[in-house]
């Protein structure tokens, strides 16, 4: 096992450390990847702060980018040299529901605390996510992972391992949105503005992203929603509403996990509408609706995992639509930290202000 630096999560809804940890040579359908980039996404802060249990101590981080620089075999045709964008999508490849055409709900389990991650001392160390990207190296199943242009800036490809394909794919994928239909887009954060894009790219007529500032309503209006929403206001829907022209929405993508969001989500939507659930809300919260209202005018809520994406598919094709100038990325960031201010950026996501902060590792 090799020695490498991580910022390790000791003790729940505390700063992470900066340590030394080790890590195993990837085995047979595995590789390994130096970083040079780790996106900070929410489900990060959520899983540090307790919000969803999990072991300890854990290693997060799921939004990566870098270069292969060993495999095991069985690995398909990647090899040492390819830059790749790393994702959490573990996927077997052969149950039911990858075969099927959807690996983001994997059914074979992988257990992250007897993955490629020890303490120094040699102890348990949870791979949090099948990934622990805040790490200088990951080592992690072939099968997640994509080759990208060698020339792609890493810190913007890693925002397409999570954050880009959630919100686009939710809305492509999960939503299965069609030309001229209206969309609602709740949160208009990371995941939001890319659903927000996701709903332009797929044709949608009108875009009303909901907020709770409207610093974050001009920003979600640069990346293609036509009408912003405050949601602060008593009754945020109907103002949706008038924006749509009278009419309710035919897809509501919820990319927050606030409970509130969910509880309003119904009342956007117009006939024959579904609402898309991709923001997580803490383990136990509870939201409510009324059912007659949704089974009388045909209505429906679903969720969505990263986007419905078949990573192999769906990311080189966003990849040529940033290269077309169709997907903005460079414009997400919104800033890059060292691995020695992870907590910093962290404390920054957290205001909510940040559309995404990216750790970049020095490799000199």
């Amino acid at each position: 096992m090799q020695k490498i630096k991580a910022a390790v999560c000791r003790a729940f809804n505390e700063p992470l450390v900066i340590e030394d940890i080790l890590i195993a040579p990837p085995a047979t359908g595995e590789v390994e990847v130096t970083l040079d980039a780790v996106a900070i996404c929410h489900s990060d802060i959520t899983f540090a702060s307790g919000a969803w249990g999990g072991h300890l101590p854990a290693v997060y981080g799921h939004e990566a980018a870098g270069v292969v620089t060993a495999t095991g075999d069985a690995v398909g045709d990647f090899k040492v040299g390819d830059a790749v964008v790393v994702t959490l999508i573990r996927a077997c490849g052969t149950c039911p529901s990858c075969a099927g055409g959807q690996p983001t709900i994997c059914e074979t389990p992988y257990d992250t605390v007897k993955g490629p991650l020890r303490t120094a001392d040699n102890g348990p160390l949870d791979q949090a996510m099948a990934c622990g990207a805040f790490a200088e190296k990951v080592v992690v199943s072939h099968r997640q992972i994509v080759k990208i242009p060698s020339d792609m800036p890493k810190d913007v490809a890693s925002l397409l391992s999570c954050g880009v394909i959630t919100g686009v794919g939710a809305a492509v994928n999960a939503a299965k949105l069609r030309p001229g239909q209206d969309v609602v887009v709740i949160g208009a954060g990371g995941v939001g503005l890319n659903a927000i894009q996701g709903a332009r790219l797929a044709g949608a007529r009108r875009i009303v992203a909901v907020d709770m500032t409207e610093e974050k309503l001009e920003i979600a209006k640069e990346f293609g929603a036509t009408h912003g929403v405050l949601a602060s206001t008593q009754h945020p829907w109907k103002a949706a509403f008038k924006a749509l022209g009278g009419r309710g929405a035919d897809v509501v993508l919820i990319t927050v996990g606030a409970i509130p969001a969910y509880d309003q989500a119904p009342r956007y939507l117009g006939r024959g509408g579904k609402a898309i659930m991709i923001g997580m809300p803490h383990s136990g919260d509870m939201s409510t609706y009324e059912p007659v209202v949704l089974a009388a005018l045909g209505q429906g809520i679903v969720g969505s995992k990263m986007g419905d994406v078949v990573i192999q598919r769906d990311i080189p094709w966003m990849i040529d639509l940033y290269n077309q100038g169709r997907l903005k990325l460079d414009e997400l960031i919104s800033g890059r930290w060292s691995l020695d201010q992870i907590n910093e950026a962290i404390a920054d996501t957290k205001t909510g202000s940040a559309k995404r902060n990216v750790i970049l590792f020095n490799r000199d």
